[in-house]
This record gives C-alpha cells, sequence and structure tokens, in this order.
C-alpha cells in the first residue's frame, strides 16, 4: 500500500535544483517515486503507507532548500509542520515573508563572515567557490607562511642566537619534506574545522562548486566543477573573490617556472640559492624564511624596503638582513629573466644575479577578470579592484563586495569586518567599517607593526606633528633578551598632543601593536599614554617609554619610573 505526499518546496533557483531534489528524495528509504517541478515549487511523491515525513524533510534540508506542507492526504498537518520545524523548516521574516536570498561568490575570510551574518539576520545564503575552501589565508597564505617562518625562527635560534655563549649552538639539520606535512596537516585541519566543517553543519547555506559570472544586476550563471551549468537568481549578492599574485611584465619571465608564494610555500625542497623579486610584505617573510632555513638569498627592491612606509623601517630591516647574510639589492630591477639548465639568470643594472628558484612577490592582483562585471553594472579601478563605499555597496543596487578584490587593505581581518558589515548592511541594517586604526603586522624578525599616521601621511593630510623616537636599546624587554634591534616611533598631533600613529620594528612588534590601536582609537594623548601602568619586563612597555620623551629623558629614570 503507498501514499501521496505533496511538499512545496522553497529556495530552488533554477530546474537543476529540483533535479537534485528529486534524486534525493528518491534515495529516501520507502519512496516509490518522486516528481519535483522547479516551476510549482513542489515534490509529489509516491510511498509506501507508514514512511515518516522527518527523512524526505531532511533530505530537502540537507541541499540547503526548505520545505512546506502542501496537500497531503492521510498526513495530519500539524504533525508534519511540526517535523518541519524540528528539522529546521522554511526560514522567514518576521512577517511571514520568505527568507532573503544571498548569493556569496568565494569562500575565504569576507565571503565566510557574511555568508554566517546574513544566516544569524534570517537570510538563505548561496555561497559559490570555484576552488579551495577556505580562500587564500588558511590554504595558501597567512596560516602556512607563518608556520614556516616559525620553524625558520626555531631554526635561526639553534644555529644563533645572543645566548651562543653560554649555550654553543647547533646548526640544525632541515628536513624540509617533514616541516611541509606538518605545515600541511594544519592547514588541513583549519580549513576542516574553521570553513568547511561549519558550511557542512549549517542548514541555511548551500555550497556550490564552480565558477560564478553575472548575468545581470540579479543573475549568476554558474558552470559547476561536476559539470553543467546552473543559473541563480539572488536577492542580494556578495563579491568576496580574493586576489592572485600580480606578476610583472619583465621580458622573459612568464617563460620560466618561477615562484609565486603558492609554490613556494609548497615546495618540498629549499633551494641553494633564491632571488627574491619585491619589496613589501611577502617578499621580505618568505626570503628571512628561506635563508634561516637554509638558502642563499638576494632581494631585488625597485626602491627599497617597505618604500611606501616610514624610511626608518625600512633602514631597520634592511640592516637586519644584512646582519643574517642576506644580500639586499636597493634601486634594482631586472630587465630580463632567463632560464636554462636548471639556473635563472636576472639581467639588472649591477650586473647578473644568477639562481637556483626565483620567487615573484610584487604585490596581489584582485580576482575580478572572470566575472563579467559589467553585465551588471559593477565599477571597478585601475587596478581592476571593486569600488565599494562606507557601507561595502557597489555601484550597482544589491550587490555588495569586500576583502581584497576591493580596494581595500589587502589583510583578512579587514576582509572579515567588511564582510560581516556587508551582510548587516544587505539585511536592512547600516553598518560602516571604520579603517582609521587599522594595525598591520609583518612577521620579520624583528617585527614591523604600524597604525594610524606615518609622519609623511600626516603632512599629506595637512596635520602638523610632534614625533619621537625611541630606539630598544632603552627599553628594559629588549635589554634583557640582549636583542636591542628596531625602535617604537610615537607620531602625536601637534598643540594637542593626540597620539595619531605607531611605527615599530621590534622582536613581536605584533604583540604590542593592538594596544596603540586602542589609543589611537580612544584619542588618548601622548601624556595620557605615559601616565598608564605597564607590565615591566613587556615590549608593550615600550609605548609608555616612548610617550615618556615627550616630556623627559628616559635615560634619566630607573627601570620602572612611572
Amino acid at each position: 500500500m503507498t501514499e501521496a505526499i505533496t511538499i512545496h518546496i522553497d529556495g530552488m533557483t533554477c530546474t537543476s535544483c529540483a533535479d537534485h531534489v528529486q534524486q534525493a528524495l528518491k534515495n529516501v528509504p520507502g519512496v516509490r517515486s518522486a516528481s519535483v517541478s522547479y516551476a510549482q515549487r513542489q515534490a509529489e511523491i509516491e510511498a509506501d503507507a507508514g514512511v515518516s515525513v522527518a527523512p524526505l524533510v531532511a533530505a530537502v534540508a540537507t541541499l540547503g532548500f526548505r520545505a512546506r506542507l502542501g496537500d497531503t492526504p492521510n498526513k495530519p498537518a500539524g504533525l508534519l509542520n511540526k517535523a518541519l520545524g524540528w528539522l529546521g523548516g522554511e526560514t522567514k521574516h518576521e512577517g511571514g515573508e520568505p527568507a532573503l536570498h544571498v548569493a556569496v561568490i568565494g569562500s575565504g575570510g569576507a565571503a565566510m563572515a557574511a555568508a554566517l551574518k546574513a544566516v544569524e539576520l534570517g537570510a538563505r545564503v548561496t555561497l559559490i567557490e570555484r576552488g579551495t575552501l577556505g580562500g587564500t589565508c588558511v590554504n595558501i597564505g597567512c596560516v602556512p607562511s607563518k608556520i614556516m617562518i616559525r620553524a625558520a625562527h626555531i631554526a635561526h635560534l639553534r644555529r644563533e642566537s645572543p645566548f651562543d655563549g653560554g649555550m654553543p649552538p647547533a646548526s640544525p639539520t632541515i628536513v624540509r619534506e617533514r616541516l611541509l606535512a606538518q605545515q600541511q596537516a594544519r592547514v588541513d585541519e583549519l580549513r576542516h574545522a574553521k570553513y568547511e566543517g561549519i558550511l557542512d553543519g549549517n542548514p541555511a547555506i548551500t555550497v556550490l562548486h564552480g565558477e560564478a559570472r553575472f548575468k545581470d544586476g540579479r543573475t549568476l550563471g554558474v558552470r559547476l566543477v561536476e559539470g553543467g551549468e546552473r543559473e541563480i537568481a539572488f536577492d542580494r549578492c556578495l563579491i568576496a573573490t580574493g586576489a592572485s599574485p600580480a606578476i610583472p611584465p619583465t621580458p622573459g619571465l612568464k617563460d620560466t617556472p618561477y615562484w609565486t608564494s603558492t609554490e613556494a610555500l609548497a615546495s618540498d625542497t629549499i633551494p641553494e640559492r633564491l632571488a627574491v623579486i619585491g619589496s613589501s610584505v611577502v617578499a621580505v617573510e618568505l626570503a628571512q624564511a628561506f635563508a634561516r632555513l637554509g638558502s642563499q638569498v638576494m632581494i631585488l627592491a625597485r626602491s627599497t624596503l617597505f618604500f611606501r612606509e616610514d624610511p626608518a623601517i625600512g633602514e631597520a630591516v634592511t640592516a637586519a638582513f644584512r646582519v643574517e647574510g642576506i644580500e639586499v639589492l636597493d634601486h634594482t630591477q631586472a630587465s630580463q629573466v632567463t632560464y636554462a639548465n636548471g639556473e635563472f639568470v636576472l639581467a639588472t643594472g649591477h650586473g647578473e644575479v644568477r639562481a637556483d628558484k626565483l620567487l615573484v612577490a610584487t604585490g596581489r592582483a584582485p580576482n575580478t577578470r572572470s566575472l563579467n562585471l559589467k553585465a551588471a553594472g559593477i565599477e571597478v579601478n585601475a587596478q581592476g579592484a571593486i569600488v565599494i563605499d562606507r557601507a561595502m555597496r557597489t555601484s550597482a543596487p544589491h550587490i555588495y563586495a569586500a576583502g581584497d578584490c576591493t580596494d581595500q587593505p589587502q589583510f583578512v581581518y579587514v576582509a572579515a569586518a567588511a564582510g560581516t558589515r556587508a551582510a548587516i548592511n544587505m539585511t536592512g541594517g547600516d553598518a560602516a567599517l571604520n579603517l582609521t586604526a587599522m594595525p598591520a603586522v609583518v612577521f620579520t624578525d624583528p617585527q614591523v607593526a604600524t597604525v594610524g599616521y606615518s609622519e609623511a601621511e600626516a603632512h599629506h593630510d595637512g596635520i602638523e606633528t610632534d614625533s619621537r623616537l625611541l630606539t630598544l636599546d632603552n627599553v628594559p624587554r629588549a635589554l634583557a633578551n640582549f636583542d636591542t634591534r628596531g625602535f617604537i616611533k610615537l607620531v602625536a598631533e601637534a598643540g594637542s598632543g593626540r597620539l595619531i600613529g605607531v611605527q615599530a620594528v621590534a622582536p613581536e612588534a605584533g604583540e604590542l601593536i593592538q594596544t596603540a590601536a586602542l589609543a589611537i582609537r580612544h584619542r588618548m594623548t601622548v601624556q595620557e599614554l605615559a601616565e598608564q601602568l605597564f607590565p615591566y619586563l613587556t615590549m608593550v612597555e615600550g609605548l609608555k617609554l616612548a610617550a615618556q620623551t615627550f616630556s623627559k629623558d628616559v635615560k634619566q629614570l630607573s627601570c620602572c619610573a612611572g
């Protein structure tokens, strides 16, 4: 004996959705047949008598859609609706309206933050990812690079430290393939815990593996990895497609097996000679890591290291690198790159540079070219980055963007904060992202950490400044560590004394910069900062000492003078 069951299904955006639902229903034990109509948004099911409604609803929910009771003979409406409620049935706004449908392109920091916040605010989400879930940071960026940098730091300390006189060093053996396996295992673990597992456990988020392209301002076409194409209609859309390594048009370069950061981090060998083209974050972090793991490293900087920052930063890092044997060639560009017999040859104005591997780390370009943004009326700047307003809204109504594909600073924590605020705004809220006290850290040794204005930036904006630079030989923690490389610089507004910027080059500078960010955010003066209690023999105490230099000679103070 069989019976007919009718279920209305919400959330389907194409006939392909209906096909997937139909197959899922057919796979439920006891179902004889199932027919799903995308046009009518319902399923007609013939099942054995006594088949529970719960597995039918669960099968629909697993695909990210929602079921509600149709005209179903012999099934009490109350029980079915109760089952739907137990299994997370239809998501609705308070007035009973169907949930807002948000399409999210990407699955990195901005995308995940937006998807989770949108669901929290009552929307349903279709998340589209063309590659590996998790985006750049966890897979090929922040996480693996910091693991490699830490391993290199340990190798360096075993080889050389300020305490070698009492602890004779022993040069370590580097087994790169084992370090790489450890690195990749942690990457896989974090990707599953923070991305795949969360998405799998959230029935309001449907994940599509494929490449999205705008058809118009309300519709996406998705070319599925598994084959075929689906059309996704949305109420709101967030573009969070990130960025990829930018490659300079150096003659001959594209015909060589150069590395970007992706290949460098995945390499199971340490090259004997490594040339690095670049002068900013990725270039310097990986250059020092490879040097500490055994490579002979040469950096080609078009200008100087960190040329966009306070000049003291580049000078301090360059000096530290040269002490370690890393060759830094300032004002040097490759005019030609060739590769033959396993060797790179770079022609420069200062002669030839030869290396076994070449790392190109000259910035990152937004991933926007394949999106067909013009069809949706979305404007980009000269670099191809999506232009957004304070609400993360693009030039197209109902479409938002966040993260490295936009004109925002390229940091994952900025991307995540922007994604959250975009979700709030696309669901009816009003949230902005204030970047006036945005901290940034470069994980060299010593680290580079900045927040707020540099002197040059303040002067460009018409702000007169009063600044002080404190070298680390005035900081007790640095003296106790026998490591006084670097400085802490405070930039104050002239007259008011209000702190508006901090630049630091110091071991663990990243651990002190958030205190500086909070001081700037709360509009503290350098005098107020100097009067705060800071724990003795910490690096962050250097902020207090630097603040005290505006009114005192810190060399004349006792160790922990208040």
